[in-house]
């Protein structure tokens, strides 16, 4: 195509969308088009996530806020962090869980549960008893005291939940739980199966 013609029609069409545009806002939109040649640094190339990595990231980081928000709304409840919290609500909800159960229940290390319920202990807020019928097996349950931190930090958790997802319909909130819900249930309870698992066993194992 003649140049001349094809930039008659390039006008023609800008002008057609915009009708009180100059022959300079037209020069101007045309160079915009151009593609902009990157400029050289001594900057190494950067590591971009893909769709899979920008997800987990967007995940983690909301993880974090929550946590550091859930922390500081604990502050004078009795509960030094949101896994104490989580910790002692498993062991209210499944009524005297050992300890085992509980701690693999909150994804959390056993030598780290540990410390935490021994921490939780000290304070009052759980007590330990030996299993009816196997006296090796200690059971764990929450105390009055307990019960009354539980009552306390309970409000101030779900006052942050709701700040977390201000702005969010119920439609929204719904559907975000239903679209992760598949992956919280392909990965429970596998932590602690795969314990001994290289990763790369493990990748084959969970993307097969």
């Amino acid at each position: 195509m003649n140049k001349t013609v094809e930039l008659v029609k390039l006008w023609g069409a800008y002008e057609e969308q915009n009708p009180n545009a100059t022959l300079d806002n037209f020069f101007r939109y045309q160079l915009s088009l151009i593609p902009k040649t990157p400029e050289k640094t001594d900057q190494q190339e950067k590591l971009i996530p893909d769709i899979n990595g920008r997800l987990m990231i967007l995940l983690r980081r909301v993880a974090k806020y929550h946590i550091t928000y859930s922390n500081k709304a604990l502050e004078g409840t009795g509960f030094d962090q949101i896994e104490e919290f989580g910790l002692l609500v498993t062991i209210f909800n499944e009524v005297n869980p050992i300890k085992s159960e509980a701690i693999y229940n909150n994804i959390i290390e056993l030598s780290s549960g540990t410390n935490m319920l021994n921490r939780l202990k000290k304070r009052g807020l759980v007590s330990e008893y030996a299993d009816t019928e196997d006296k090796r097996v200690k059971r764990l349950q929450v105390t009055a005291k307990g019960k009354e931190a539980l009552m306390i930090a309970k409000d101030k958790v779900q006052k942050v939940a709701k700040m977390m997802s201000y702005g969010l319909s119920d439609e929204d909130k719904q559907l975000c739980i239903q679209l992760l819900s598949p992956v919280n249930s392909r990965f429970n309870g596998m932590v602690q199966k795969q314990k001994n698992k290289s990763f790369d066993e493990i990748f084959r194992e969970m993307t097969s």
